[in-house]
């Protein structure tokens, strides 16, 4: 009874309310979170290594009555068409190679009637963060070689706008550019391979590797394990002190009879 009473005081309900509720989100959120980021980058890789030995196919293959999905990014697409003139965005708060960047897309009229965005590459700012001279983009028809990606989606506190006599944005949203431009652009775009028309700065190809993402989720996986384990083991060992400071009687003390009980008692009343 003493044990129940003791494990039910208040510290030690709460203590262990905070470790089955740390093991519940090791299992159900944490450990979930970095296996899954680690199973899709696992994926994309293997979608990028496959793209270098396939030749590249006219983007209109592509552009079907479904459009791309997700097992169709990095393919290699050849695009014919032209560039719309002045009609550059800027993606801001972007990182190349460790180093802060402006990502270019303008829009792309493809021979067959659809518009797309193509990320030409990035410049590099100025003076902090000020936008620097930025090369227009070729007139006239042109072949590029590209690869297709989706788009980023956004967060509804990053709204578009304008500055520097450019449209900023901060993710690569096509539906996102069509709603504040009025184009009508696929929901996907193309980012240049090296040398070709209207290329800046090259974004490189991810780095084929896994990443941190598996061991982390296996740590997760360890502390949802470690930490029941932990306050059980604190249990154990405060029931275990708590034993042995529990008050003995020792071989030479003897219960004293009801005559002597009283003769103590009558003694100390006088």
């Amino acid at each position: 009874m003493r044990r129940v009473m003791f494990l039910l005081r208040p510290s030690w309900l709460i203590l262990a309310v905070v470790v089955v509720g740390f093991a519940y989100g090791c299992f159900t959120m944490l450990a979930p979170w970095q296996l899954g980021k680690n199973t899709s980058t696992e994926e994309r890789n293997a979608r990028i290594s496959a793209s270098m030995t396939q030749d590249p196919v006219p983007v209109a293959e592509l552009l079907g009555k479904d459009g791309p999905t997700i097992d169709d990014e990095w393919q290699r697409v050849l695009a014919q068409g032209s560039y719309l003139p002045d009609s550059d965005v800027l993606v801001r708060l972007r990182s190349v190679e460790s180093q802060p960047a402006y990502e270019v897309l303008t829009p792309f009229a493809l021979e067959h009637g659809r518009t797309i965005l193509v990320n030409r590459g990035y410049v590099r700012p100025v003076r902090g963060s000020e936008v620097p001279e930025i090369p227009a983009a070729p007139g006239g028809s042109v072949t590029l070689n590209a690869r297709i990606r989706m788009s980023e989606g956004t967060m509804d506190s990053k709204e578009p706008f304008t500055d520097a006599g450019y449209l900023q944005v901060y993710f690569i949203d096509a539906p996102q550019v069509a709603a504040v431009t009025g184009l009508e652009l696929e929901d996907v775009y193309l980012q240049l391979d090296a040398d070709q028309p209207g290329g800046l700065g090259i974004i490189p190809l991810p780095q084929l590797d896994a990443g941190p993402y598996l061991s982390y989720g296996l740590q997760w996986l360890a502390f949802g394990m470690m930490a029941p384990l932990g306050l059980g083991y604190f249990v154990w060992a405060e029931l275990r002190e708590r034993r042995k400071a529990k008050p003995t009687r020792t071989d030479d003390e003897t219960p004293l009879s009801a005559s002597e009980r009283l003769a103590d008692r009558y003694g100390r009343s006088r």
